[in-house]
């Protein structure tokens, strides 16, 4: 029978249980692997390491923002070359655990390498590879991670659950955010941390090692805090041996992307979703480095930054998931673009002179860039949160459990089949308009070269209507 017709409006309706009984620690035990991975994305990627990369270790802030977005694109690409094809070998084989073992493990390592890139740039290389590294084996960790969702909790559930889960990584985000800028990095001249604190473990402010140190901490609190994922979270049983699989995994694979085009729902969302996502890692990838070189903010201020995008992400994942389950996922998605697009807008257009566009009169109004970037952060926290929990169960509306691996497979392709794309034109724009032929300052080529994440964002939203939503439509995942 065709997957096209009822194999998933069987697959998605709201009477499924998951094909076994879960303990609460099982279920806990799967949210705090988003707990375990937020400080990857928190400290290294957007708010502690990325702007210190890019103000101590690159040349300067316009290149800093150019290489970042080379090492992180190549590590996109790596992963969308990969994760479907992965995914379908891990749909036939069964369970996702060592698959979660193996890029954790690589990850780690990735990670806690960073502790090398001291000020000067002597190590470039190395740095750039191991922040590659960190992101293919962080991002596959969640691929095979987020499949295992849909066997935990009834479908009526999984909105609820996501945007808990999400929720609660956005809170461990924000302790280890915290625990750095509080008690580990220090500001090279005052020597302090931003609760006036000596650096702990006699960390040297000179030498940025509490910057540094964001590294090992992400790969020890990793560490931690996946084990209970691996200990309590019942995995499925394995189906067939190795060898089998791989060309099973294959061959289904082929089919899917054969018949996917005119699976209407499915094949529009992870188009839709490739662009809205890639905008999204982009935004929180070039946020930090962005206000380091046109705000000129210190690590503290995009610290303050950086928590305060935490709470309200926690808040807006938490409650976004209460309005999925009260309206789907679609609305959630939808609402959250055109909020991320605005704060977009308003980030763009800030300087210290100007407010979306329009100069700025004096003395009493210099503080306003900051309190604009404040704002905006708080919303794209928000919305941020939201639209990554909304995001998992809406993918799991367009297919049956038995392709929900090869599914996040392909949901990581669609995300990272741009998110290359998106880094390297933030890249390649920052370093087209800081060329000396057009004159354009440091800060101005930092502003238009991000200018991309604004029309990857609306096209997105154009996709979503032609995507289906289980809590809207009574017959999910049918093509139309």
């Amino acid at each position: 029978m065709s997957h096209e017709a009822a194999v998933p409006e069987k697959a998605s309706g709201p009477d499924i249980q998951p094909p076994i009984s879960v303990p609460r620690r099982g279920i806990w035990g799967w949210m705090l692997f988003d707990w375990a991975q937020q400080p990857f994305h928190t400290l290294i990627i957007t708010f502690v390491f990325a702007p210190y990369f890019a103000s101590a270790v690159a040349p300067d802030a316009a290149r800093g923002q150019e290489l970042w977005g080379l090492a992180t694109g190549i590590g996109g690409l790596a992963i969308a070359l990969s994760s479907p094809v992965l995914g379908a070998i891990a749909d036939a084989t069964g369970p996702r655990k060592p698959w979660i073992f193996f890029f954790s493990a690589l990850g780690i390592l990735a990670c806690a390498s960073l502790w090398f890139a001291t000020p000067g740039g002597g190590h470039i290389t190395l740095v750039l590879i191991a922040v590659a590294l960190a992101v293919i084996g962080m991002e596959f960790s969640a691929v095979f991670n987020n499949a295992m969702m849909p066997d935990l909790v009834p479908r009526s559930e999984l909105g609820r659950l996501s945007g808990s889960a999400w929720g609660l990584g956005y809170v461990g985000g924000l302790l280890s955010l915290v625990l750095v800028l509080g008690f580990m990095a220090a500001q090279p001249d005052t020597g302090r941390t931003l609760l006036g604190l000596e650096p702990i473990f006699g960390l040297d402010a000179a030498m940025r090692e509490g910057d540094r140190a964001a590294g090992p901490l992400t790969a020890l609190w990793y560490v931690v805090f996946v084990l209970p994922m691996f200990l309590f979270t019942p995995d499925i049983a394995r189906r067939q041996a190795a060898a089998g699989a791989v060309r099973d995994g294959l061959g289904r694979l082929r089919q899917t992307l054969r018949r996917l085009p005119r699976e209407r729902s499915y094949f529009s969302f992870l188009a839709a979703s490739m662009f809205y996502r890639d905008a999204l890692n982009a935004l929180y990838a070039f946020g930090g480095i962005y206000a380091a070189g046109v705000l000129s903010w210190s690590i503290t201020q995009i610290g303050l930054f950086g928590i305060l995008a935490n709470v309200t992400g926690a808040i807006g994942a938490w409650l976004g998931g209460r309005m999925d389950k009260a309206f789907g996922p679609k609305v959630v998605v939808s609402l959250s673009i055109v909020i991320l697009t605005l704060c977009s807008l308003l980030v763009i257009s800030t300087t210290r002179e100007e407010i979306l566009f329009m100069p700025l009169a004096g003395e009493g109004m210099r503080n306003l860039p900051d309190i604009a970037f404040f704002v905006a952060g708080a919303f794209i926290g928000a919305a941020g949160g939201s639209i990554q929990a909304a995001s998992r169960t809406l993918l799991v509306d367009q297919v049956p459990r038995e392709r929900v691996t090869e599914a996040f497979g392909l949901y990581a392709l669609s995300g990272k089949a741009t998110s290359f794309i998106g880094p390297f034109a933030i890249s390649l724009a920052t370093g087209f308009f800081a060329s000396s032929a057009f004159g354009f300052s440091t800060e101005d080529a930092q502003r238009l070269g991000v200018t991309p994440i604004v029309a990857l964002f609306l096209i997105g939203l154009v996709l979503l209507p032609f995507v289906k939503s289980w809590h809207k439509e009574p017959t999910p995942g049918v093509s139309g």
